[in-house]
């Protein structure tokens, strides 16, 4: 990337989480840094300062062995020394891509639900009822793959590299007082989503979507404020969500992918041999996280949730079909979003086709 390239930032709109996000930046980086450099600059080529960031904490037991494979992988190449902030302790998660961009940290993992607002070919792996649901979004998003370098190649001249993705199971419809069978159940529900495309999803089937971070869930869901929840099974476990939750529709009413992605100039910086440890490291995460993924969702939090007394519902081919068909103006909101037609189509066509 062209040092006098202007800022990834500059000529775009920021949205409201990325306004705030900015606000708090300067006090980061006026203790991050010194000397008016960045991490992006930080020692040259030096390797032994890695900041690795994440809001995601230990509790999720699921999504966290990842980013601690991604870590330990990379650290076995000599010289590479990585120290990992988790649980927001550098970056919340309204922080991470800005503080990122602005050399805070080097490398961070955030979800793509946060990420795909300012960068809308993400959204494409997001989007409800588009395949036939996780296992195509795991081939689709599979390490080093066409989407992943598509992906890139869309990233890069905005200041980012993605080093590999986990997708998480798909998102389910979790409610609270009625089941929800058919698109016309969720007319009138106040329901949180985590991203504008889930957002529109809600919308899409006559529904309020509703912005709130994952440790309000517990009180809004007890209090009636909101009615229910898209989320996949490890934010119900993770909250305790069981308690309160009482129906799930199992559906791929979205999903989404946590991502692991470098401030692109300072990679580019790097030696080739810390280079070939990160992509290790994002491999691992891709590959070896994914797979304990499903393993701890499969085998244990489903478990966790239908003991809990949450009511699993299950979507027949006629009653998918009619989800499909409420939420297809979601896919063209999410095209104008991407601003390029011919990449969306592409980025779709691999999504559906993997």
């Amino acid at each position: 990337m062209d040092p006098s390239a202007p800022s990834p930032l500059r000529g775009r709109p920021v949205d409201r989480r990325g306004l705030f996000a900015l606000a708090g930046l300067p006090l980061l980086l006026a203790g991050c840094t010194t000397a008016g450099t960045t991490s992006a600059t930080r020692g040259g080529q030096s390797v032994s300062d890695i900041r690795f960031s994440t809001f995601l904490t230990p509790a999720y037991e699921d999504l966290y062995p990842g980013i601690e494979m991604f870590v330990d992988t990379a650290k076995k190449t000599e010289g590479v020394s990585i120290d990992l902030f988790d649980s927001g302790s550098l970056l919340n998660a309204e922080q991470t891509v800005p503080g990122l961009l602005q050399g805070v940290a080097d490398i961070v993992v955030q979800t793509s639900s946060y990420v795909s607002t300012s960068y809308p070919i993400l959204g494409a792996c997001e989007l409800p009822f588009v395949n036939d649901g996780f296992d195509q979004i795991r081939r689709a998003l599979t390490f080093d793959g066409p989407l992943m370098r598509l992906i890139n190649d869309h990233l890069r001249p905005r200041g980012l590299v993605s080093l590999g993705s986990m997708p998480t199971p798909a998102e389910w419809l979790f409610t609270v007082d009625r089941p929800i069978e058919k698109p016309e159940d969720v007319r009138g529900l106040r329901i949180r989503t985590a991203g504008h495309v889930e957002g529109q999803t809600i919308r899409a089937l006559g529904g309020s979507p509703v912005s709130l971070s994952s440790a309000e869930l517990y009180e809004a869901l007890e209090r009636g404020t909101i009615d229910g929840m898209v989320s996949y099974m490890g934010t119900v476990i993770s909250r305790d969500l069981q308690k309160v939750l009482k129906y799930g529709t199992e559906a791929h009413f979205g999903d989404y992918s946590v991502d692991a992605y470098a401030n692109v100039r300072w990679y580019d910086s790097l030696p080739a041999a810390t280079q070939e440890a990160l992509v290790a490291g994002g491999r691992a995460l891709a590959e070896d996280g994914t797979a304990h993924e499903v393993a701890v969702n499969e085998k244990d939090y489903r478990g966790r949730i239908e003991d809990s007394g949450v009511a699993i519902l299950s979507l027949d081919n006629a009653q998918t079909a009619k989800f499909r068909k409420a939420t297809e103006p979601v896919l063209d909101w999410w095209k104008k979003k991407v601003g390029d037609p011919e990449l969306a189509d592409r980025a779709l066509t691999m999504v559906r086709s993997a």
